[in-house]
């Protein structure tokens, strides 16, 4: 039977005592938000706004915002691959950065206001949970760090799509 605080059953234990062994485990862990007794990859997604935050004062025009997210996102690779061969379970579902890292592309291109924000979190949440084409066959084809970030990356393309057209109706 598998136990969900360990994933498939394999590996070893997500604990805070796991989570500071290694810097790779705490970034993919979202810096502790992927240890939430529930609904972690929701948690981690909130942590998307911060990042966007300080990604927005760090680098002001969207071409900059871009390049610090695919540093994240290759930063997410590497973490997420090592954490996930540390637990034994390659998607792990404590393993939040992918979600933090893709929420915050999707806030790279939402309209301003708490509405847009709560509607682009709503979206980005959707398309990763029902997994619509070709997410859901790159989420069983591709493993490890890349793989686990990747699909997060597609989904956010199908919430910042359906942003783009909500704002064009509205």
């Amino acid at each position: 039977m598998n136990d969900p605080a360990r994933g498939s059953g394999a590996g070893e234990r997500a604990t805070v005592r796991f989570l500071l062994a290694h810097p790779a485990h705490l970034v993919a862990f979202g810096f502790g938000s992927g240890l939430a007794p529930k609904a972690p990859g929701t948690v981690g997604t909130l942590l998307g706004l911060p990042l966007f935050w300080l990604i927005e004062v760090a680098a002001p025009d969207r071409a900059n915002q871009i390049t610090l997210l695919v540093a994240a996102f290759l930063v997410g690779v590497w973490a997420c691959a090592r954490t996930g061969r540390a637990l034994g379970v390659a998607d792990y579902g404590g393993i939040v950065w992918d979600e933090i890292v893709a929420f915050a592309l999707v806030l790279v291109f939402t309209p301003p206001g708490w509405l847009w924000i709560g509607v682009a979190f709503a979206l980005f949440r959707l398309f990763d949970i029902l997994k619509p084409w070709p997410i859901r066959s790159a989420d069983a084809r591709l493993k490890n760090g890349f793989g686990v970030m990747f699909d997060d990356l597609l989904a956010a393309l199908y919430a910042i799509a359906a942003l783009k057209g909500l704002q064009w109706l509205v």
